[in-house]
């Protein structure tokens, strides 16, 4: 089961060099469940063979004027009207001077024409050419109509050996953006914060007291949430992961800094989902020098670190507090304790003995527990987990004022 279940999707793509990631777009889109169509102008059929897309979405691709498709005879129509979403990736220079001028000389450009569903645009193209004025003016026109969103472009090394603005976004992030399109956007208009990924405590340069965590609970949830409109703060320990788009991360390594850019970031949060694995405890005092194993074993005294979450939940004016238990044993004994003891408002518990539900996996089963009652999940993987965590949370939330 994939976000984009059920959803159709129409991939167009433009005569860029960037025209063979779109490769990868689509085989992205497809994984999260999409009915892809690819239109395929006829320069970027040149570049990528149709026959390559028609493997990677299951049905074959339309190029240059298209029509074989077409259940009216008239396929733009039947695209524009049928289509959920339109990704243009690559959007070159002459496509987004196309759309922006209401041409309607290839199947792509006739499709967005007769499109009345949101359009992603990933620019990719020469930096001299993105920051042009009669770009900028066709993006500035673009932008005026709600239904056509940009992504990128991103910034680096381009084709021509040149450094700048004009590399299209990374699919991963574009995958992301049709998501966040296609999603509720129930949490449109609030500020969350989420911790995630563990912490590490040193006890001299190289060695450190640490939680089992691979962030990837964490990272899941500060996507889901940007997907459904919210302003999102991601505090992270160290991970492997990439961060989510449209998120702002906040890196930290030890329980206090994590702490330290929590309290920054709280202002204004409607919501804090506390997901990190914060070390309980630090060495009283580390050593500057690496401990070298010639040495006889000696004691290292610890102290507590503090407890984020239950400092939040002494706070008169809070935010809805989500805290999460990784437990051996009962997980949801050991969650409704927490939850009274720190004052919070939901507990989402798991028992990481299980092989499919602990540390390092896409899958978890977990218990989600408030001061009635508890609900067990089945195994899901941890993108959905977030989901039903979130639609949970949603409807606890105060509802917003209406201004």
């Amino acid at each position: 089961m994939g976000l984009l279940d059920g959803k159709f999707v129409v991939l167009g793509v433009s005569g860029g060099i960037a025209a063979y990631r779109a490769c990868e777009l689509a085989r992205l889109l497809v994984k999260d469940g999409a009915q892809l169509q690819v239109v395929l102008t006829s320069a970027a059929a040149e570049m990528i063979g149709s026959v390559t897309f028609q493997a990677l979405s299951g049905r074959p691709a339309e190029v240059g004027q298209g029509g074989s498709l077409a259940v009216s005879g008239m396929p733009h129509i039947d695209l524009g009207r049928d289509a959920d979403l339109i990704i243009v990736a690559p959007a070159t220079a002459n496509s987004l001077a196309k759309f922006a001028a209401g041409l309607a000389d290839n199947l792509l450009s006739a499709t967005v024409l007769a499109s009345t569903c949101p359009v992603v645009l990933a620019p990719a193209m020469n930096t001299r050419m993105w920051e042009n004025r009669i770009t900028q003016a066709n993006v500035s026109l673009l932008n005026q109509l709600e239904r056509m969103i940009f992504v990128g472009p991103a910034s680096g090394s381009l084709a021509c050996g040149e450094e700048g603005a004009g590399r299209m976004e990374d699919p991963v992030f574009l995958l992301e953006a049709v998501r966040a399109v296609l999603s509720k956007n129930d949490l449109e208009g609030r500020k969350v914060l989420v911790t995630a990924g563990p912490t590490r405590e040193p006890v001299d340069p190289v060695r450190s007291l640490t939680n089992r965590s691979s962030g990837k609970m964490g990272y899941a949830l500060a996507a889901a949430a940007r997907r459904r409109g919210a302003k999102v703060v991601l505090v992270s320990g160290p991970t492997a992961l990439t961060p989510p788009w449209g998120v702002k991360l906040v890196e930290v390594e030890t329980a206090a800094q994590m702490a330290q850019a929590v309290d920054k970031n709280i202002s204004q949060c409607n919501l804090v989902l506390m997901a990190a694995a914060v070390a309980d405890f630090k060495p009283k005092t580390r050593a500057k020098q690496k401990i070298k194993k010639g040495r006889a074993l000696g004691v290292i005294e610890l102290s507590r670190t503090k407890d984020i979450l239950a400092a939040l939940g002494k706070k008169k004016k809070k935010p809805l507090l989500v805290g999460f238990a990784a437990e051996t044993g009962d997980p949801v004994k050991a969650a409704r304790q927490k939850l009274k003891a720190k004052r919070l408002d939901l507990m989402v518990a798991n028992d990481v003995s299980l092989p499919d539900a602990g540390f390092d996996v896409d899958t978890n089963r977990v218990h989600l527990v408030d001061g009635q009652a508890s609900q067990e999940l089945p195994l899901l993987s941890k993108e959905e987990v977030a989901e039903r965590i979130l639609d949970r949370v949603v409807k606890m939330l105060p509802k917003k004022r209406k201004t």
